[in-house]
């Protein structure tokens, strides 16, 4: 299968898909935290028109998650938040599958509401961090891991200038289960041009 993922620098799910044969490339404006060879820095965009069976996309959060809500008069001013949104709508418009995962944000309100939302709890991490995904063409994660100690770990981490990149990264949990469960699936467009399981 050959698998993007879209607005990635850690390399979590790249490389879990990776691991279990897949051809996937991560894609990010900044470069490769692990070093990779299997990742391209640069605009996601013109990658969007090649052929991939299934996509994963993590556009930054900055002007959309409602833990900003209090900035969101400012950048709906200045243009920062329409152009993240369309930004999303252009990479909910691919022609092939595709999960698009952020955190509870107006994307809800102004495109969709999402398909599924999931905590890293779920997935072997003792923590919450309300993470939603808008899918298509692709089922819902089942948990693997269900644990116990949950805590805020994420929203209580101390400022600091990497604060956004512990932040942002997937969990290792939640990339398995991505790699695991989607990496496994046969998809197929059907005759009106939607995505069916095989």
């Amino acid at each position: 299968m050959r698998v993007l993922v879209g607005c990635e620098y850690s390399g979590r799910v790249r490389e879990a898909f990776r691991r279990r044969g897949h051809d996937a490339w991560s894609c990010d404006l900044l470069p490769a935290e692990d070093g990779s060879r299997w990742h391209i820095q640069g605009d996601v965009m013109p990658l969007l028109d090649e052929e991939w069976d299934v996509a994963i996309f993590h556009p930054p959060c900055t002007h959309l998650a409602v833990s900003g809500a209090r900035h969101f008069a400012d950048k709906r001013r200045d243009g920062r938040q329409q152009a993240a949104l369309s930004f999303v709508q252009h990479l909910m418009s691919v022609p092939y599958p595709y999960a698009l995962e952020n955190p509870v944000s107006i994307i809800s309100t102004v495109i969709r509401e999402p398909d599924q939302t999931i905590h890293p709890w779920q997935f072997g991490h003792g923590e919450t961090k309300a993470t939603c995904l808008w899918l298509r063409g692709l089922p819902r994660l089942v948990p693997t891991n269900v644990v116990d100690g949950r805590e805020q770990r994420v929203h209580r981490m101390a400022p600091s200038p990497d604060r956004w990149r512990e932040r942002s990264r997937t969990y290792s949990g939640i990339a398995e289960a991505m790699a695991d469960q989607w990496g496994s699936l046969t998809v197929r467009h059907n005759l009106v041009g939607e995505f069916e399981l095989a």
